[in-house]
C-alpha cells in the first residue's frame, strides 16, 4: 500500500461474501465461458476464510486453472493449508533481495518484511508449488541493481521471475521522480551475462518469457510502459466489493454486480450485463491514457481494489 494509507479503507468496504462470489462464478461467469480464475488484491490473504475458498473455487469441474498473487507476508503459515485446499500456481511479490531496499519500497512503517516474505516463498517452494513466480517491479535507482541476482533466481530451482516495468498506479510521486526501465534493457544485462533464450514455456497473461540457457526456470517480462499490451488483453476484473471492470485501469463501464445481485436482479441478466461488457470491452492504451491523451479513468489504488 502507498505510504500513509489506510487499512481502514479496505476493512470497511462492504465486499462480496463467500456465497455471493461462488454464485456469481458458477452462474454468470461459467456459463458464459470462464474457466480460468485468480485470486489477487490488494492483498488476498488478509480475507477471512480464504483457504475455503479456495477448496470451493477448485472443486467445481469447470476451473481448468486457479491461482493467487499474493504479497506474501501471511503466506508461510498457510501456504500448506491452500496447497491441500487445490491452489497449485502462485505469484509472490519480491521486489528486492536486500532487507532495506524491501523496506524502503513498501514503506517499512518501523517493521521489517522482508523476513517474512521470503519463508512465504521458501514454505510455498516446499509444499510443492508449481510453477512458483516472483513478481518483480523494476524501479530505476532503488533496486535496478539487483536484477542479475534476481534473474539468478531461476538458475537452480523451477522458479520463474518477472520482471514488470513500473506503472504510475497509487504511486504517482514516485514514479514521476524515477520513471520506468524497459524490459529490452533489463534483457540485455542478463544476455551479456549468461546469454538469453525464448523460453518455450508460455504463460496465461502479458509476459514475454525467456530463459537463461540450462537453466531450472524462466524469465518474464512484462512491458506495460515500453511495449504496451492493452491490445492483447484476455481479462476483467472483479473487485473485492462486487464491480466489475472491464480494464483494471479503467473505470468507465463498470457493473455494480455486488448491489445488483442482493436487489434480485435475475442471474439471466446478469450473465447479459457481462455478455455486453465482454463485447464493448474498449481497447485503450495505458501509455497513452496516463500521458492524458486517451480516455479512460481509475480513483482507486491496487491496494483499494482486490479481486
Amino acid at each position: 500500500m502507498p505510504e500513509g494509507a489506510e487499512l481502514d479503507y479496505i476493512l470497511k468496504q462492504n465486499l462480496l461474501t463467500n456465497e455471493e462470489l461462488l454464485i456469481l462464478i458458477k452462474e454468470v461467469f461459467i456459463p458464459v465461458g470462464f474457466t480460468r480464475f485468480r485470486l489477487t488484491g490488494g492483498e488476498p490473504l488478509l480475507r477471512p476464510h480464504v483457504v475455503e475458498l479456495v477448496k470451493r473455487i477448485a472443486s467445481l469441474p469447470e476451473t481448468q486453472d486457479l491461482s493467487m498473487t499474493t504479497n506474501g507476508f501471511l503466506l508461510a503459515p498457510i501456504a500448506q493449508d491452500l496447497y491441500n485446499a487445490g491452489l497449485r500456481r502462485i505469484n509472490i511479490s519480491l521486489d528486492s533481495l536486500e532487507e532495506d531496499t524491501f523496506n524502503q519500497i513498501i514503506g517499512n512503517r518501523g517493521r521489517s518484511k522482508w523476513r517474512q516474505v521470503w519463508d512465504g516463498i521458501q514454505a510455498a517452494y516446499n509444499v510443492g508449488f508449481d510453477p512458483l513466480k516472483l513478481n518483480v517491479v523494476v524501479i530505476p535507482g532503488v533496486n535496478d541493481h539487483e536484477v542479475l541476482d534476481l534473474a539468478a533466481l531461476t538458475l537452480d530451482k523451477q522458479w520463474h521471475v518477472r520482471f514488470i516495468e513500473f506503472m504510475p498506479v497509487g504511486n504517482g510521486d514516485l514514479f514521476g521522480n524515477k520513471g520506468w526501465v524497459a524490459s529490452e534493457e533489463l534483457r540485455q544485462q542478463i544476455r551479456a551475462r549468461w546469454g538469453l533464450t525464448e523460453s518455450q514455456v508460455r504463460g496465461n497473461g502479458p509476459a514475454d518469457v525467456f530463459q537463461i540457457p540450462g537453466a531450472k526456470g524462466t524469465l518474464g517480462f512484462i512491458s506495460q510502459m515500453s511495449e504496451c499490451f492493452c491490445d492483447k488483453c484476455n481479462r476483467v476484473r472483479l473487485s473485492a466489493d462486487g464491480w466489475l471492470r472491464p480494464c483494471l485501469l479503467n473505470e468507465t463501464g463498470q457493473i455494480d454486480l455486488k448491489t445488483a445481485l442482493r436487489s434480485g436482479i435475475s442471474i439471466t441478466k446478469l450473465r447479459e450485463q457481462l455478455q455486453e461488457l465482454l463485447t464493448v470491452k474498449s481497447e485503450i492504451n495505458f501509455k497513452q491514457r496516463y500521458s492524458g491523451t486517451a480516455t479512460g479513468n481509475y480513483s482507486r489504488t491496487m491496494s483499494q481494489i482486490g479481486g
